[in-house]
């Protein structure tokens, strides 16, 4: 834990960071939009330094279980797990998420959520450490992987929330399709109002009927250049002014 820095995220909770496995807003605004019950059974892919699940942490939420490919963030995260006294509440999976049967429990999760490499395998100029690869680029897994996998997991009417660039929506879509996800909900992200967005918010139904509702656009920054009213809720006592100070 020593060689982790801390990450305070309000509410008594504390994400562990690392330079291989930290974490963005577009980490925050998915735990957000995802917006699990209080009985909600969740199941973040992918999860890195365990962000997504302990933001979650922040409110009553249900069973939560982290998934976790590479053995340094599944570390991060076991280590946040016990330094939150989330024993119970939290479960670390060091797993690949192709491989999950017999390790995690078919049609059993109402949530699933996955912040996934924002570039293709093979499209682009590859991050030099093999952590930013993986995190990056879609070298471990792809779009139809994720779907998959979403799709054992998750029980009937259940709900996979992704955020992606928006030019790889067509991608996403055509594989949730082919595993009877249906693109339900949708939400822009933009830098600021007049700017094009940087980021979609995506959820599919696992059996849902046709028919998408698009969110109207949220955006990060006010025209003063502050956090704008919505996203300072979003962070709610994550105290911004703070991020990175590991007193």
């Amino acid at each position: 834990m020593s060689d982790f820095k801390k990450e305070y995220l309000g509410s008594g909770i504390i994400a562990l960071v690392s330079p291989e496995h930290t974490f963005g807003t577009d980490a925050v605004l998915l735990a957000d939009f995802a917006a699990p019950g209080k009985k909600s059974k969740c199941c973040d892919l992918g999860s890195g330094c365990g962000i997504i699940p302990l933001l979650w942490c922040k409110k009553k939420t249900g069973e939560i279980t982290a998934v976790e490919i590479q053995e340094q963030g599944y570390n991060q995260i076991k280590a946040a797990v016990e330094l939150n006294k989330l024993e119970g509440r939290l479960v670390p999976v060091n797993a690949d998420l192709k491989a999950l049967k017999g390790i995690l429990p078919f049609g059993h999760f109402d949530i699933v959520t996955m912040n996934p490499p924002y570039t293709a395998d093979g499209a682009g100029i590859k991050s030099a450490s093999g952590a930013d690869i993986i995190a990056r680029h879609g070298t471990l897994c792809t779009f139809a992987d994720i779907c998959f996998a979403a799709s054992k997991l998750l029980n009937f009417g259940g709900k996979l929330c992704m955020c992606i660039r928006p030019e790889r929506l067509c991608e996403l879509f055509s594989e949730m399709k082919k595993v009877s996800i249906e693109p339900k909900r949708m939400r822009f992200v933009s830098k600021t109002d007049g700017k094009a967005p940087w980021l979609a918010l995506v959820e599919g139904r696992l059996g849902g009927k046709s028919g998408m509702t698009v969110i109207p656009e949220l955006h990060v920054y006010s025209s003063a250049g502050e956090y704008s009213d919505e996203m300072k809720q979003i962070y709610s006592d994550y105290l911004l002014e703070n991020r990175g100070d590991d007193n």
